[in-house]
């Protein structure tokens, strides 16, 4: 009795801190917070917003609220994640998979950027997400075309980079043409990442941004992973009538970009919250890729070198990463890459005393479930055993959501108003007896 009302702390204290340092990863990539030092000087001309992307309501509101010269525009958003805004239109669209909504808000932003002279300005508010919420067919291309490749793509397991690189290629709107339909204005980008390396290109696939990637690159990406092409795609492609703005494009020379947010300053600010909880932090990286699965198997490698060995740091301390790993899909079940990477790092340790993680996505959404991700403890498989469910299975499955959910440990924010990518945390516990190795 004493013991399992020890281990009952014990969780609950690293649960508490595990929450804590990705509430704090979220605080700090909040528009409120990031956009006002960021703003330029107000234009002699008139100024426009314009925006897409999970965060670009909230983006809105901030620049509303610390722009005292008139204005006008429209941003769009995901559903749900719309705040009220006086002086621009805000928009609600689907994501992943891409809607009317989204179609018309993006014409109607070509609409709204074209006749603009050089006196005028273009706020350009971009986050994540922004790439399903500008669906904007090329000519040629229908809705529901774009709707099918999108959906190949998701479960395909290509990169944000490869699915980006295509979504350019297939649009009247991404790669640089809604800087290039704004010309001769100039347009300031306020862009928040969340993607691997901050490639600005591929942020909601860079409708304000140069891009160096071809009408080839994004063939090969489809016949790279099978997705079936239909013709209009390919002659598209082929043609290369689909090609994106590309660098030096005199269009753009007035374009100026500034990142206020990054996956990076999140992990420096959980980084912060655990020192101060009295743990050493180790970003092991803010870009890191591959397989949900594959990429749990390694974490799980390190956390038990740190619990054993002392090497290469040593417990207690926290694990700190982001980036956007990818999921292959093969089951049917309720899934998303963050619990994906956490049922295979939990299979990997094999209920390894004293680690304890935590995996969200920080717009609050993995997969396409309204859950951000999922903690795991030494004790998460056991736990599902007594219900029947066997991590293995569920890993198979693709249900990370349906295991979690069971377990009660799924972490649902809501929606967070950002999105800075992946958040990942291992916490390896003090060595103890009980968990002590050779």
């Amino acid at each position: 009795m004493i013991a399992r009302e020890a281990d009952t702390l014990t969780n609950r204290r690293f649960d508490g801190l595990l929450r804590a340092m990705f509430d704090a990863a979220i605080a700090a990539s909040q528009p409120s917070i990031r956009i006002p030092a960021f703003l330029p000087d107000p234009p002699r001309g008139r100024t426009v917003v314009i925006g897409a992307g999970k965060a670009s309501a909230a983006m809105a509101r901030a620049l509303e609220e610390h722009w005292d010269h008139p204005l006008s525009g429209l941003v769009v958003t995901r559903y749900g994640y719309g705040v009220p805004c006086q002086r621009i239109d805000i928009v609600e669209a689907a994501h992943p998979v891409p809607d009317l909504n989204g179609l018309r808000a993006a014409q109607r932003m070509l609409d709204m950027v074209a006749g603009r002279g050089p006196d005028d300005l273009g706020s350009s508010l971009i986050s994540g997400g922004g790439s399903s919420l500008l669906p904007l067919p090329a000519p040629g291309l229908t809705l529901e075309v774009k709707q099918e490749i999108n959906r190949a793509l998701l479960a395909s397991g290509a990169t944000i980079a490869e699915m980006n690189c295509v979504r350019r290629h297939l649009s009247a709107i991404k790669g640089g043409r809604l800087a290039a339909a704004a010309y001769p204005a100039r347009v300031l980008n306020l862009v928040i990442s969340d993607v691997p390396t901050d490639t600005l290109s591929d942020i909601a696939s860079g409708p304000t941004i140069a891009d160096a990637t071809s009408c080839a690159d994004a063939l090969a990406v489809l016949e790279r992973y099978g997705i079936d092409t239909p013709a209009a795609v390919r002659a598209l492609l082929a043609g290369g009538a689909g090609e994106s703005v590309k660098p030096g494009d005199a269009r753009l020379a007035g374009v100026e970009t500034r990142l206020i947010a990054t996956p990076q300053m999140a992990l420096e600010a959980a980084a912060s919250c655990a020192r101060a909880a009295g743990y050493d932090a180790h970003i092991l990286g803010d870009s890191i890729e591959g397989e949900a699965r594959d990429v749990g198997i390694v974490m799980a490698g390190i956390a038990r070198q740190v619990g054993r060995r002392g090497q290469p740091f040593a417990a207690p301390c926290v694990l700190l990463s982001g980036g956007e790993t990818t999921v292959t899909v093969r089951g049917d079940g309720r899934g998303g890459r963050n619990v994906e990477f956490l049922l295979a790092l939990g299979l990997a340790l094999n209920g390894e005393p004293g680690v304890y993680a935590i995996a969200g996505d920080t717009d609050g959404v993995d997969g396409q479930e309204d859950i951000a991700g999922a903690v795991l403890r030494p004790d998460s498989l056991e736990r599902g055993r007594q219900l029947g469910m066997w991590a293995a299975q569920s890993l198979l499955d693709n249900d990370g959501h349906g295991y979690f959910s069971a377990l009660g440990d799924s972490v649902v924010t809501g929606p967070t108003m950002t999105n800075v990518n992946d958040f990942r945390a291992i916490l390896v516990a003090p060595p103890t007896r009980s968990n002590s190795h050779p």
